[in-house]
């Protein structure tokens, strides 16, 4: 049986296996599994050792949050096409009721790989230590620092990137409110791998569309480290040039040198094709480069800035026993939240089989992961990517079954896309999280 059919046939048993082991907290777990990072992966992996160890596996959630705010979908908060951040904000009530995963509000900071143990900080400030038999890290990312900038405290206060859903998109929701009309917006993007979404090109389209109808006079000017458009390149060019009803000053190629940040009015000073430039913008909002945070250079996990592990098993190539997943890992495929999701799923198939045995998972040999994103262009418009990866020789490579080219996208921004956007969102946070 191939992984896809396992999960497709755990998915629809899902509810009655779920109600026959309640409650789960109920059961005797000697087995611990400890998760931290609460978001896409985090939550994902927590919920599916539950749900296939038929709750035979302990598992405790440390996440320094009280709550999980999607990125996906953050931009509509940027634009006011929902009301606040607080509409994306995802509990864990579900996973502590129904599934009996236990919940710590808390930060790790450190782990001790040799005796099996990770130390945390409470919210009172006091330390604890929590062993495990598994761990799993899903930490997210950590954002540098801009040329210029003197603190990340900046991030909060006057530039916000808002790559991480919650207070800093809001701000940049009231600084395009408050910025006058016949102004810049400039969106950096640094070279990727970056998380999406949210998706700097996305972001680029739905501010530009919005300063269409609310700043007519204002543009969006984009300063692109890569040399092109990493995703979408047809779907976003013809975006740029008009086809939707708004334009963006697109530059590739762009180094950027410095930001002079000077509160509705800053300057930023990059490279381009050898020659040095400055734009001034009412509103920057600056996506930094982006790596795993330091929790993991610390331990020794990192291959550069990102944790190399085994695709059949999000285990660390590094560290026995500590397993990877998200965008802190080097998967070859999109640091985006449906493949979060997915390579959560692996894993949690992964250490179960690992701890309880066969008669409880699969040993997996090709996995293959689907991944789907939906990238709206205006307020009623969007189009779609996906594709799927398979397991070859080590590596996560584009899907040739059937003769599909992979990856797939829409051919154009539609309202019907976006209605489907809706759906695909409400289904994969439901997988995720309920």
């Amino acid at each position: 049986m191939k992984r896809r059919q396992f999960i497709q046939s755990t998915a629809g048993a899902g509810v009655t296996l779920a109600a026959s082991l309640f409650p789960f907290a109920a059961r005797a777990a000697s087995l611990r599994v400890v998760v931290v990072g609460g978001g896409m992966a985090g939550a994902a992996v927590a919920k599916f050792i539950r749900l296939w160890s038929k709750g035979e596996i302990s598992v405790v959630l440390i996440e320094r949050d009280a709550s999980y705010v999607s990125n996906i979908l953050s931009n509509e908060v940027v634009t006011g096409k929902r009301p606040s951040i607080d509409s994306l904000a995802y509990s864990y009530t579900a996973l502590t009721t129904k599934y009996g995963v236990q919940r710590i509000q808390g930060t790790v900071t450190g782990i001790d790989d040799i005796n099996k143990a990770v130390t945390y900080e409470t919210p009172a400030g006091s330390n604890a230590v929590l062993t495990y038999d598994r761990l799993v890290l899903a930490p997210g990312l950590d954002f540098d620092l801009m040329p210029g900038m003197t603190s990340a405290s900046q991030y909060d206060t006057t530039v916000p990137h808002a790559w991480k859903a919650g207070a800093q998109t809001t701000l940049l929701r009231n600084q395009l409110l408050a910025m006058p009309d016949w102004q810049n917006v400039v969106i950096t993007v640094p070279l990727a791998p970056y998380r999406c979404p949210p998706g700097p090109y996305e972001r680029a389209c739905v501010i530009a569309d919005w300063l269409r109808t609310r700043k007519p006079n204002s543009k969006v000017v984009m300063l692109d480290a890569n040399p092109e458009i990493q995703a979408q390149k047809t779907n976003f060019q013809n975006a740029f040039n008009g086809a939707y009803g708004y334009r963006v000053d697109y530059r590739f190629g762009c180094t950027v040198n410095q930001l002079q940040l000077v509160a509705g009015a800053h300057n930023v000073t990059y490279t381009r094709n050898g020659i040095t430039e400055s734009v001034a913008a009412a509103v920057l909002n600056p996506i930094p480069p982006q790596r795993a945070p330091g929790l993991l250079a610390r331990s020794g996990l990192l291959n550069g800035k990102f944790a190399p592990v085994n695709l059949l098993t999000y285990e660390s190539t590094l560290k026995a026993g500590i397993h990877v997943i998200g965008d802190a890992c080097i998967s070859g495929m999109p640091k985006a939240g449906h493949i979060g999701n997915q390579e959560a799923k692996t894993c949690a198939n992964a250490i179960v089989n690992a701890l309880k045995g066969n008669l409880y998972a699969l040993e997996e040999t090709s996995p293959v992961l689907n991944s789907a994103c939906f990238t709206p262009l205006t307020s009623t418009r969007a189009t779609w990517l996906s594709a799927v990866y398979q397991y070859t020789n080590g590596v996560m490579v584009p899907s040739t079954e059937n003769g599909v080219t992979q990856p797939r996208a829409a051919t154009s921004a539609t309202t019907g896309n976006y209605e489907d956007m809706q759906k695909w969102f409400t289904t994969l946070m439901g997988d995720t999280f309920a």
